[in-house]
């Protein structure tokens, strides 16, 4: 079979030698974060600031005990910090890898997909439509190619490329910008055509690397979600300030006792701020996009991760993503025949010929699956046949465009005679043929029959050319149907399963696709998509107004020959219809759709890089279950991030209240800076160890989705944090009170007190990690986390009650064990009731 030549590329040996030459196909980096940022960043934070202020006051009045101290916990907090900075980074990391950008290259006589940077100078590249350049290159070989260099020339309109044969060192001298060059560069967009190029620039050699990547360099905006907490954060810092001040004067004006009152007001702005907050969300998006990694889902854009837990409508592609994307050749029908192939089996010579010029109708190299099994299986069958011509020399290619869905491409023969062969679309082809009405028709209920079967059907002419020159259209070759082609397409085993599971989760699931509508039904059957409305083809759907559409899509859930452009449209009105729309897409013209769709998901391996940078998610094994999967883990996150929010918001309740409540009502200060550290370091770790790998509702995926509009916590989840919160207050205040009022003192009930704070903080994360799964959940293994916080809070509490030097420090008395017992008693009755009630006030609420 005839097909371009080219050089068998770099061997591997040569490559790997280059590449310890040369340096990896990168550009600078942006650097990762440095320990001094780090420190830099932990010393802005009001939290670790008061932490200092404290300690300094405590040694500036001869207290070198508290001061170091609370200079320990400054340590601490930095240590905690930095682990899950470094934690975060390692899931980014992770992310990073997955993410990286691969290209194909021509190496050891075959195209091999490699990691960008791993591509040398020498190394030949082929370059596709809607593909970034992978390195500075001299193109050898060109077909129609365009591309856009706005990037490094500003100008937007896409310049034409040719091919050079010129020595490397001379054709690798032109600059970016202008017509009918052949050098590409490296981050420059294909936007038609293709080709093969020699790299002569890698990496900081390329024009990219002189001129600095910039885009690398610009931080991610903050989500809306993000924006919300940081302005809940600092609305609450707002508030301890002001609070804190107010204490301050007003215990120093009342009893004169400056440093005391300046010790109260600082333990009061530790407790009421709410730095967990922006932490939380941090972990929790970092780690859930390292999560879904592992099911194949990469997260480009952490806001999708919170927005997958309201999808309402999957939009799904056929081809790659609910079949396997591993066509075979199954039907060969002609006028006189109907072969079903079979694997091994002969062909009869009668379908020769079809077979013959189906293949001189395909391009080798191509990525596509039906070119691919086609002229494998030809290769195959034709062997030793007179219809293979490895001496034949292409021509001219008539690439397929939205017009005409077929690709013709014309040959030379030793004897300089011209071959036309077409393949496409039945329709397209009927038109190249100009077959007659019945013809056509004729030729059209063969097809809805094979397509009936489940099959993709394509059409094949051929033809003579018979001027000197190619034809500038296909249009003008006389051409001849010689046959069909029906091509299977086996539905992947996991999608029947995932396509119920989403149906169970009440998301309604749509296929997109551009096959013919009755193989478009035929695969939506198998996998349980609603077919009761039929198909809606691209042309109807042209036909429609926006209000019709909208319409329409309310019933069909199954759209057949839809031109790419038109996903669009079909996103548009799904979202005028209150829908929470996910699109897949892998093409160029996908882009606006999956940009429009409230989560966009592109295709990665055979997804264009304009698809993955439009998109929200890349799916990267292309397996429609990883999206269900995707979803589902979606709402997992959402929920554990909901319930540690609604932690955070209920512990600090009993903290700021105990801070302030006994220095208004005139008794001794029940918490001090470093009892207030001390119970921060518990929550910390809790909020991003514990929440974040809770084990998930087995109800997650049988309740609707969450409304779009719905925050992460609203007034009822609010209302209930606050009564739990409140719960815990009561106990320990009463703790203090009644001890204080027995005859105890101020350090015995500050130590029950403080005991009590303790057992209730981790009793309101046993009642938020546990809601709605029931007390069982606190024994799976997502829960390991608590229990070992848990168990490390708990020693470092039963070591502060029985050193003396650290009594001393923290001023707590010596307790019994009956008091100990009465407290965690009172205090888990609480919390108890305290649960109870506030998820009544939530249900009633919400």
């Amino acid at each position: 079979m005839p097909q371009p030549s080219h050089p068998p590329g770099l061997s591997g040996d040569e490559a790997r030698r280059r590449l310890a030459e040369h340096g990896p196909n990168t550009i600078d980096e942006r650097e990762r974060r440095s320990l001094a940022g780090t420190l830099r960043e932990i010393a802005r934070e009001p939290m670790f600031l008061l932490l200092l202020v404290a300690a300094a006051i405590y040694l500036l009045v001869g207290e070198p005990g508290e001061g170091l101290l609370l200079g320990g916990f400054a340590l601490l907090t930095v240590g905690l910090v930095i682990f899950q900075q470094r934690r975060g980074e390692r899931a980014l990391d992770a992310l990073r890898e997955l993410a990286a950008p691969q290209a194909q290259v021509l190496r050891e006589g075959r195209v091999q997909r490699i990691a960008v940077r791993e591509i040398v100078p020498g190394d030949w590249i082929v370059l596709g439509e809607g593909e970034r350049v992978a390195a500075d290159a001299v193109l050898r070989q060109a077909q129609a190619l365009t591309v856009d260099e706005s990037l490094l020339t500003g100008e937007s309109v896409p310049v034409r490329k040719c091919a050079s044969h010129a020595p490397l060192v001379e054709a690798a001298t032109d600059r970016p910008g202008g017509d009918d060059l052949p050098q590409v560069f490296a981050g420059t967009l294909i936007t038609a055509g293709h080709g093969l190029a020699e790299v002569c620039a890698t990496g900081r050699q390329t024009q990219m690397g002189r001129i600095g990547a910039a885009l690398a360099t610009i931080e991610p905006a903050a989500t809306p979600l993000q924006r919300s907490l940081h302005r809940l954060a600092r609305w609450f810092g707002a508030l301890a300030l002001t609070g804190s001040a107010l204490l301050v004067l007003w215990h120093g004006l009342r009893g004169g006792d400056w440093v005391q009152g300046l010790l109260s007001g600082i333990a009061l702005g530790m407790a009421m701020l709410p730095e967990e907050f922006p932490m939380a969300l941090a972990v929790f998006l970092a780690l859930g996009s390292w999560r879904l990694a592992r099911i194949q889902v990469l997260a480009r854009q952490p806001a999708v991760v919170e927005a997958l837990g309201a999808t309402t409508l999957l939009c799904v592609d056929k081809t790659g993503t609910l079949t396997e994307n591993r066509m075979a050749l199954r039907r060969l029908v002609t006028q006189e025949v109907d072969v079903t192939v079979q694997a091994g089996a002969p062909l009869p010579a009668s379908v020769h010929r079809l077979l013959a010029c189906a293949m001189l109708a395909s391009r080798r190299g191509t990525s596509d699956p039906m070119d691919r099994a086609l002229l494998l299986h030809g290769d195959q069958a034709l062997a030793g046949t007179e219809h293979l011509h490895p001496d034949w020399q292409l021509e001219r290619e008539y690439a397929l465009t939205p017009a005409l869905p077929a690709m013709t491409q014309t040959w030379l023969d030793d004897a300089g005679r011209r071959h036309v062969a077409a393949k496409g679309a039945p329709e397209a082809v009927i038109e190249l043929c100009h077959l007659p009405p019945a013809a056509a028709a004729r030729l059209l209920a063969q097809v809805a029959a094979l397509a009936a079967a489940g099959l993709r059907v394509l059409a094949v002419a051929e033809g003579q050319g018979s001027t000197a020159e190619t034809a500038p259209d296909p249009h003008d070759y006389d051409l001849r149907l010689l046959g069909l082609l029906g091509f299977e397409d086996p539905l992947r085993a996991s999608v029947p399963a995932a396509v119920a599971q989403a149906h169970g989760a009440g998301i309604a699931v749509a296929m997109i696709t551009g096959d013919h509508a009755a193989t478009a039904l035929a695969i939506a059957r198998q996998a349980g998509i609603d077919t009761a409305a039929g198909a809606l083809t691209g042309a109807q759907l042209a036909a429609l107004d926006d209000a019709a559409l909208s319409a329409a899509v309310r019933r069909v859930r199954v759209y057949a020959r839809v031109l790419p452009e038109q996903k669009l449209r079909l996103v548009e009105a799904m979202q005028r219809n209150g829908e929470t729309v996910a699109m897949t897409g892998d093409g160029v013209n996908d882009a606006p759709a999956l940009k429009a769709a409230h989560i966009g998901i592109a295709m990665g391996g055979r997804g264009t890089d304009v698809a993955r940078e439009a998109a929200g998610l890349v799916l990267l094994d292309e397996d429609f279950s990883r999206i269900v999967g995707g979803v589902r883990m979606g709402r997992r996150i959402f929920d554990n991030l909901r319930k540690a929010m609604v932690y955070i918001a209920a512990i600090h309740v009993p903290i700021a209240g105990l801070a302030l409540l006994p220095v208004l009502l005139g008794l001794p200060p029940l918490l001090l800076p470093a009892h207030v550290v001390l119970t921060e370091m518990v929550i910390d770790p809790i909020c991003s160890l514990a929440f974040e790998g809770a084990p998930e509702d087995p109800r997650l995926m049988q309740r609707p989705p969450r409304r779009a509009a719905e925050g992460l916590v609203g007034r009822s989840l609010l209302a209930q944090a606050a009564v739990q919160g409140a719960s815990v207050l009561a106990a320990t205040l009463a703790i203090y009170l009644q001890a204080l009022h027995g005859g105890q003192s101020a350090d015995v009930a500050r130590t029950l007190a403080v005991i009590g704070l303790m057992a209730g903080n981790l009793l309101l994360v046993a009642v938020n990690l546990s809601a709605g799964l029931g007390w069982r959940a606190l024994l799976a293994r997502g829960a390991r986390a608590f229990w070992a916080v848990a168990a490390i809070a708990t020693a470092v509490l039963g070591l502060a009650l029985a050193l003396p030097q650290a009594r001393a420090l923290l001023r707590f008395g010596p307790v019994s064990l009956a008091q100990v017992g009465l407290a965690l008693l009172a205090v888990a009755l609480a919390v108890v009731v305290g649960a109870r009630f506030g998820r009544a006030l939530e249900r009633s609420t919400a």
